[in-house]
C-alpha cells in the first residue's frame, strides 16, 4: 500500500538525516525483546542519536477484538476496519502498545514520548482506494514532521502509533510500515530499520541457507517467484519493500534479540539484509 505524501506546511526538521533513524517494529515484537534491546536503544540517545519508533499491533489488536467477541476479516492483506472494530484498533495501538513500549523505554533510563499519528494531525490520512471494501483503512497524504523534531529536540524519542486523521476528524487505520515509511521520508532518512525475530532473508536449502547482506527490491520478487523466499517471510520483505519510498531508498531487516543490534548496524556493521532500491 503506497502514500501519496503531500509536503506542503511541513517545517524542515532541525535533526539530520545521519544523527536520526526510524525504526519499524511490530507490537509483539517489541513485547518479546529483551531488556538489552531497550539498554542499546538508550544508549544510542545519550549519544546524540535520534531514534523514533513506529510500530505495529495486528495480533493484539485481533485477540482483543475475538475477547470482545467483535467480528474481524482481511481483504487483500488489510483489516477490514468498521467504527467497532477502529475503536479497538486505537484502543490497543495508541494505548496498551504504544504505552508499554514508552514504559519499558524508560525503565532502563531512556526518555520516550508516545503519540498517536492523530495526535496534533500527526499523520494526516485519505481512505484507501477500495474502501467500500475495507472500511476506515487510510492512505498517509501528510506528516507534520514538525511535531517529531520537537519531540525530538526535547530529548525524547516519539513512539508513534499508526493512526491517521482527516481535516473532518475522521481516524483510519494505517498500515504500519506505509506510516513508518512516510515518517522516514519527511525526516529526510534515508535508512529505515526493520526489527523482527528472524536474522534477514535467507537462500538456499536445508543446512546450506545463508543470509544474503544486500538484495534488491526486483531480487525479492524473483525469489518469490522461484520459491527461494516462502511462507511467513514473504510478508516480512513485502512489508520492508512498502517502506521504500520517497527518500527511503534501504530498508534494513535484523533480528532484534542480536546484542546490540541497532548500534552494530548504525556503525556500519553488516548485519542482517540491506533491501535497496536497485543495485
Amino acid at each position: 500500500m503506497k502514500s501519496t505524501i503531500d509536503q506542503e506546511d511541513t517545517l524542515p526538521v532541525q535533526t539530520s538525516g545521519a544523527d536520526t533513524f526510524v525504526m519499524k517494529c511490530g507490537g509483539s515484537t517489541l513485547a518479546a525483546l529483551p531488556d538489552s534491546f531497550f539498554e542499546d536503544l538508550k544508549e544510542l540517545q545519550q549519544k546524540g542519536v535520534h531514534p523514533v519508533i513506529v510500530h505495529g499491533g495486528g495480533p493484539a489488536i485481533s485477540g482483543n477484538l475475538e475477547k470482545l467477541g467483535i467480528e474481524t476479516e482481511f481483504v487483500n492483506g488489510l483489516r477490514k476496519t468498521t467504527e467497532d472494530v477502529l475503536d479497538v484498533v486505537e484502543m490497543v495501538l495508541a494505548g496498551t502498545i504504544n504505552k508499554g513500549i514508552v514504559r519499558r523505554i524508560q525503565s532502563v533510563g531512556g526518555s520516550a514520548i508516545g503519540l498517536s499519528g492523530s495526535d496534533g494531525g500527526l499523520i494526516e490520512a485519505k481512505p484507501v482506494t477500495n474502501h467500500a471494501e475495507v472500511g476506515w483503512v487510510g492512505d498517509v497524504t501528510k506528516v507534520k514532521s514538525s511535531i517529531l523534531s520537537g519531540v525530538l529536540k526535547m530529548g525524547y524519542m516519539p513512539v508513534v502509533a499508526p493512526i491517521g486523521v482527516d481535516s473532518s476528524g475522521q481516524r483510519y487505520n494505517i498500515n504500519a510500515d506505509t506510516a513508518a515509511g512516510a515518517v522516514a521520508s519527511h525526516l529526510g532518512v534515508k535508512r529505515m530499520i526493520v526489527v523482527t525475530d528472524v536474522p534477514g532473508i535467507m537462500k538456499g536449502t536445508g543446512g546450506e541457507k545463508r543470509v544474503l547482506p544486500t538484495v534488491t527490491v526486483q531480487e525479492i520478487e524473483d525469489m518469490i517467484g522461484t520459491g527461494e523466499i516462502y511462507g511467513g517471510m514473504i510478508p516480512k520483505v513485502r512489508a520492508a519493500i512498502s517502506c521504500i519510498h520517497g527518500k527511503v531508498s534501504e530498508v534494513v531487516i535484523v533480528n532484534g534479540s542480536e546484542p546490540n543490534v541497532l548500534s552494530r548496524v548504525l556503525g556500519g556493521e553488516v548485519l542482517g539484509t540491506r533491501i535497496v532500491r536497485m543495485s
